[in-house]
């Protein structure tokens, strides 16, 4: 088995891809009411802030930030997971006899990418890969035709410009 490093900065700014396991499938466009339900519980049981977050059809990138003190994120990514997948109808669901034994729905890769942000400019450079990310995919021609994404509430806050990315 793979010894995987990850870093654990206590109160830090991480950027986080989450991926289906079938990249074929649109389960988060298509179910972002329960996405965005299953978001925002995970908020409520495991506090963190959200610098920056877009879905796409089949992964979503965003940026956590944690409360001082705590360096958890693996259990706000597992529960945030856990819960979409309970959330979504169970035909969706095809758990062969590995994933059952791991208690998987067989919705998401195993895995997830996490990155520490070091600092300012790593985390504009994140959040500039995030707002684009739709784009770069062909799923929209500019930044602002993307409506699953928080780069509206960035826009009001003077961010960005409305029309950045497009």
């Amino acid at each position: 088995m793979s010894n995987y490093r990850r870093d654990f900065t206590r109160g830090a700014h991480y950027f986080f891809t989450l991926a289906l396991q079938d990249r074929t499938k649109d389960y988060l466009i298509r179910h972002i009411d329960r996405l965005r339900l299953a978001y925002r519980e995970t908020k409520i049981r495991y506090p963190f802030e959200t610098a920056a977050i877009c879905v796409l059809p089949d992964h979503l990138h965003f940026i956590m930030r944690l409360p001082e003190g705590d360096h958890d994120y693996p259990i706000r990514i597992a529960y945030l997971k856990t819960r979409f997948s309970q959330l979504i109808p169970k035909k969706y669901r095809a758990p062969n006899g590995s994933k059952t034994k791991k208690r998987e729905a067989g919705i998401w890769q195993r895995r997830f990418w996490e990155h520490l942000i070091r600092d300012e400019q790593d985390l504009n450079n994140h959040r500039d890969y995030i707002y684009f990310n739709p784009v770069k995919h062909g799923y929209a021609a500019s930044v602002k035709e993307w409506r699953y994404s928080s780069f509206f509430r960035d826009v009001e806050k003077g961010i960005y410009p409305l029309d950045w990315g497009g």
